[in-house]
């Protein structure tokens, strides 16, 4: 039986770890209620911010307590089928392809993180579970499943810390902050994207860096702290100019033009600058790879929000139509939530013709559908 507040405390060991994320893995499956409807602890991220940042965790065991070896195939097969999923999730959404990541990571992580083997290979071992637990994390939170989501993220980061790796730790505090800003916990998300970068000065990188800061600055912007949000999306500018492409770790190349332009896009729609953000939301659009179909839906609605906020209704109707044209594949609570703010803005030119004729079009789309939160 799973209890309630199964996976928010922070791992005292390793070995700690991969039992409760064995069990996380065994709850989901079996869609226990305890954890697929429990809603997010707000003390949990504080305490898992503040016991990474002062390694609280005992180190990883220099063998291993299991008799089976693992090697390096085993970690290039687990990052392998990482971005596999990592693909699917982009294209389709967290909710298209996630019980199947659910069902291969209880095969194998918990076989492959309890075998013995060299201390190199169990920290790189640890480091590419962190990186699947991470997307296990990310897709329970786009499907709408956030106090799983959030235990997912907390295991995450306690797999990362046993494996000696710094900068993916980091990270998923960085999404952690993501989350938390989602959900409307603000202050909570700008304090963990400070810890984020504060956990990391010593070897800094500055894409990496840069994404804190950006993460920093959409929490401030919907604080409503213009000169705090101004400052921290300034220094993510400045450390992302510092950065040589591919100097980064590799799950980070998502991290380019495009998407610094959508993160600056969301601040200042949030700010109340709709000029400014029709510019960034508009530059990223036009610089986008086309590989994250979720995120150029997200700033494509941004866009649309700006152009409402500006009072170019039919032109923020026509954006988001032509969005929703190409957002219709993706099963993503967020990207509903993200309609739900349109619509919220529409509802204040309900009477325009372009606002009757852009209801009357998506009427049966499944994004028009209320955000299941």
């Amino acid at each position: 039986m799973v209890l309630p507040d199964a996976g928010l405390g922070y791992p005292d060991s390793p070995d700690d770890g991969v039992g409760v994320v064995a069990q996380l893995l065994d709850a989901d499956l079996s869609a226990a209620p305890v954890l697929l409807q429990a809603p997010p602890h707000v003390g949990a991220w504080n305490e898992a911010s503040v016991a990474w940042l002062v390694g609280a965790q005992r180190p990883l065991d220099a063998i291993g307590p299991g008799p089976a070896r693992v090697g390096r195939s085993d970690v290039e097969r687990l990052r392998t089928m990482r971005q596999t999923f990592d693909r699917l999730d982009s294209t389709f959404g967290g909710a298209h392809a996630r019980m199947a990541l659910v069902q291969y990571l209880r095969t194998e992580l918990p076989r492959l993180l309890r075998a013995g083997g060299a201390s190199d290979v169990r920290r790189s071992l640890f480091s590419a579970a962190g990186e699947s637990t991470q997307l296990a994390a990310w897709m329970a939170y786009d499907a709408g499943l956030h106090g799983l989501a959030q235990r997912y993220f907390i295991q995450a980061l306690g797999l990362a810390d046993a494996g000696e790796d710094r900068l993916l730790a980091a990270s998923i505090l960085d999404a952690m902050s993501h989350q938390a800003s989602f959900l409307g916990r603000y202050r909570e998300a700008a304090n963990m994207a400070r810890a984020a970068r504060l956990g990391t000065e010593s070897v800094g990188v500055p894409i990496l860096t840069s994404h804190f800061y950006a993460m920093e600055a959409r929490a401030l912007a919907r604080l409503g702290d213009a000169p705090a949000c101004d400052r921290a999306m300034g220094a993510a500018v400045q450390h992302f100019e510092r950065h040589t492409p591919g100097d980064g770790p590799a799950w980070l190349d998502y991290f380019d033009d495009a998407e610094l332009a959508a993160e600056l896009g969301h601040c200042h729609r949030d700010l109340g600058r709709p000029d400014r953000a029709i510019e960034y939301a508009t530059k990223a659009l036009h610089s986008a790879s086309g590989d994250y179909v979720r995120s150029d839906f997200f700033v494509a609605l941004v866009l649309a929000d700006a152009h409402l906020d500006r009072g170019d209704v039919d032109e923020g109707c026509r954006v988001a139509a032509r969005a929703f044209a190409v957002g219709e594949s993706l099963e993503s609570a967020r990207c509903r939530g993200y309609v739900d703010e349109f619509r919220q803005r529409l509802a204040r030119h309900g009477r325009a013709a372009g606002v009757r004729e852009f209801v009357a079009s998506v009427r049966d789309s499944r994004l028009w559908a209320p955000a299941v939160q």
